[in-house]
C-alpha cells in the first residue's frame, strides 16, 4: 500500500512537471496560421534557452502557493494494558499553508497494532487491532523565526489537533487463530470514536517540489471506548489507549512552478516584502531613467522626445539650431551663419537670395563659417595646446598634496589614486620633469625632521617610479624638513607632507641630509 501511494504521488509530479513543460514549449512554438516555409532553411538556429520566471510574491500579503502531499511509513505503538509487539503504520497527508507559519493538514493513518502476553502473569494478553483514523491538524512552523535565507533548507514544525477512528480489537489465545472474544458478548466489532493528537517533526528540502522528513505523532483515544483498543479491558475503566506513530515521509509540493511558490513555510516572509518593495521602485524610476530617442536627454525632461538619430540638442532634449534660420543644425550645411533681414534659406540652410553689401558668405568672399571650418579651428587650437616647461603653468595647480601621519613615510593607501594620476600626466606630458619636496612638521628634533622630510620625498617618487614605470630622472628630490610650514600648529597634520610642482632649468636633486653626529 505504502509502494502504492509512494508511485502514485510521484506520477503527479511528473505528470505536472510534463504538462507546464509542453505549455511552455507550445507557448514558444506555436506556428502562425496558414504559413508554411517552402524555402529550405540554410542553417537551424540553436534555441536560446530561456529561464523561467520566478512566481511572484510581491503585490499580495499572502502569495499563491503550492500545498503538500506526503506519503508516511514507519513504526506504529499502542501504549496501552499490554506490552507491544512492534508493529508498522502507513499514512497519506495533504498541507496547505495559510500564512508564512501557520497551516492546515489532514492526515489518514492505517495501522496493524499487536501486543503480546506478560511472562509474569497467567493473564492473556495478546492482541491484533487493525486501526484506521483520519486528523485534522493545525501546523505551526519555526522557520519564520530565521530571516537569513531566501529559502531555507530545513523545517521545523509541531501540530495539534484531532479526528476521527474506527479499529478492530482481536485477542489471540494460544498460538490459535484471531479470535473476537467480545463479539461473543455482542459489542465491539468494530470501535468507533474520536481523538486528540499531538505531534512535531522535521523536513529536508531536497529540491523545488520535493522534500523528505522525520515525524512523531500520538494519538489518545476518547469515549467510550477509550481503553479498548488493545481489547483487554472490562468494565468502567478511566485509562485511555495511546497510538503513536513515528514515521519517515516523502512529500510533494503539487501545483503551478511558474505562477505559485512552494509552500510558505518554506519561504522567506520577507522576500515578498523586498521584492514588493523593488517592484514599486521600478514602477517609479523605469519612466525616470528611459530616453527613448537617444539624445543623451532622459524623457523625464526632453521636451524633444522624438529627436532623429545623430541630431545635435540641447539641455533639454531640443534640437539645435545655432543660427536661428529654422534648418536644424544636423541637416543645416551652414549651422554658424545668421540670415541677415530679407534673406531667405532653402532646406539644407544655405541663404538662397543674399543681400548686396551684407556679410559675406563661403565661396562669396566674406566671412560666413562652416560647421567643417569650425572643426578645422578647434584641432588646430588643440594642436598648437602644450604644457610648458614653466613653473606657473596652470597644470601645477593640479598636482596633488600627499599627507602622512605621525613620524612615519609610509605613502597611505588612500594617496594611491593621486599618484596614478600624477604618473597618467608624467607619461602625457613626455617633457615634463616634476620636484619633489618633503616637509615634517615642528615637533621632532632638526636632524629628526630634516631625515625624515627626505624619506617622504624618497618613497613617492620610488612608488611613481616602481608602480608607474616613470623614469627617475624625470623628478627632483628636495627636502625642507620642518620649514614652510602651511599652519603654525606646531603638530599640524597639514604640515607632514609631499609636495609637487614643475621644475625649472634652475631646479638640482639635494643629497640626503647629513648624518648627526651619534645619530638622529
Amino acid at each position: 500500500m505504502l509502494l502504492f501511494l509512494l508511485i502514485f504521488c510521484t506520477g503527479l509530479v511528473w505528470g505536472q512537471d510534463a504538462i507546464e513543460s509542453t505549455e511552455e514549449k507550445a507557448k514558444t512554438e506555436k506556428p502562425a496560421k496558414g504559413k508554411v516555409d517552402k524555402e529550405p532553411r540554410e542553417k537551424a538556429e540553436k534555441p536560446v534557452k530561456e529561464e523561467k520566471e520566478k512566481p511572484k510574491t510581491s503585490g499580495l500579503a499572502i502569495p499563491k502557493n503550492m500545498f503538500e502531499v506526503g506519503v508516511n511509513g514507519g513504526a506504529a505503538i499502542l501504549g496501552g494494558d499490554a506490552a507491544f509487539k512492534p508493529s508498522y503504520g502507513v499514512g497519506l497527508h495533504f498541507r496547505k499553508a495559510l500564512d508564512y507559519v501557520f497551516s492546515l493538514r489532514g492526515d489518514f493513518l492505517y495501522a496493524d497494532l499487536k501486543g503480546m502476553n506478560d511472562p509474569n502473569t497467567n493473564v492473556n494478553r495478546e492482541y491484533q487491532t487493525t486501526w484506521m483514523s483520519g486528523t485534522i491538524y493545525g501546523v505551526m512552523s519555526l522557520n519564520s523565526l530565521r530571516w537569513d535565507k531566501p529559502v531555507r533548507g530545513t523545517n521545523l514544525y509541531f501540530m495539534a489537533g484531532g479526528g476521527l477512528n474506527a479499529f478492530e480489537a482481536n485477542r489471540i489465545e494460544d498460538g490459535l487463530e484471531p479470535r473476537n472474544e467480545v463479539l461473543k458478548k455482542g459489542f465491539l466489532d468494530i470501535g468507533e470514536g474520536t481523538h486528540i493528537a499531538m505531534g512535531g517533526g522535521i523536513s529536508f528540502r531536497v529540491g523545488k517540489k520535493v522534500n523528505i522528513g522525520i515525524e512523531e505523532q500520538a494519538m489518545m483515544v476518547m469515549g467510550s471506548y477509550a481503553d479498548r483498543v488493545d481489547n483487554i479491558a472490562s468494565g468502567k475503566s478511566t485509562f485511555r489507549d495511546v497510538v503513536s506513530f513515528t514515521n519517515l515521509s516523502i512529500n510533494f509540493n503539487l501545483g503551478n512552478a511558474s505562477s505559485q511558490t512552494e509552500p510558505l513555510y518554506w519561504i522567506n516572509p520577507m522576500d515578498g516584502v523586498l521584492n514588493s518593495i523593488d517592484e514599486k521602485i521600478n514602477q517609479r524610476t523605469s519612466g525616470l531613467i528611459k530616453d527613448e530617442d537617444g539624445d543623451g536627454v532622459l524623457d523625464a525632461i526632453d521636451q524633444d522626445p522624438n529627436t532623429p538619430a545623430g541630431a545635435m540638442v540641447d539641455t533639454k532634449g531640443r534640437t539645435l539650431d545655432s543660427d536661428r534660420d529654422g534648418v536644424p543644425d544636423h541637416i543645416d550645411k551652414e549651422p554658424f551663419y545668421m540670415p541677415q533681414a530679407n534673406e531667405k534659406v532653402d532646406e539644407t540652410g544655405v541663404v538662397t537670395n543674399p543681400q548686396a553689401g551684407g556679410p559675406g558668405r563661403p565661396g562669396n568672399g566674406g566671412g560666413g563659417v562652416t560647421e567643417e571650418r569650425v572643426k578645422e579651428l578647434i584641432d588646430q587650437a588643440l594642436q598648437n595646446y602644450q604644457i610648458t616647461d614653466n613653473r606657473s603653468s596652470a597644470a601645477e595647480w593640479f598636482l596633488p598634496m600627499l599627507h602622512f601621519p605621525s613620524s612615519t613615510a609610509v605613502i597611505k593607501y588612500s594617496d594611491y589614486g593621486n599618484l596614478a594620476g600624477v604618473g597618467r600626466m608624467m607619461k602625457a606630458n613626455p617633457n615634463i620633469r616634476l620636484v619633489v619636496t618633503g616637509f615634517t612638521d615642528s615637533t621632532g628634533s632638526e636632524s629628526a625632521n630634516n631625515q625624515l622630510s627626505y624619506e617622504r620625498a624618497k618613497n613617492v617618487i620610488e612608488h611613481l617610479v616602481n608602480s608607474h614605470g616613470v623614469a627617475r630622472g624625470r623628478f627632483v628630490l628636495q627636502w625642507k624638513g620642518s620649514a614652510d610650514n602651511l599652519v603654525p600648529t606646531s603638530s599640524s597634520y597639514m604640515n607632514r607632507r609631499a609636495e609637487f610642482r614643475i621644475a625649472g632649468p634652475g631646479d638640482v636633486e639635494q643629497e640626503a641630509p647629513a648624518p648627526k653626529e651619534g645619530g638622529y
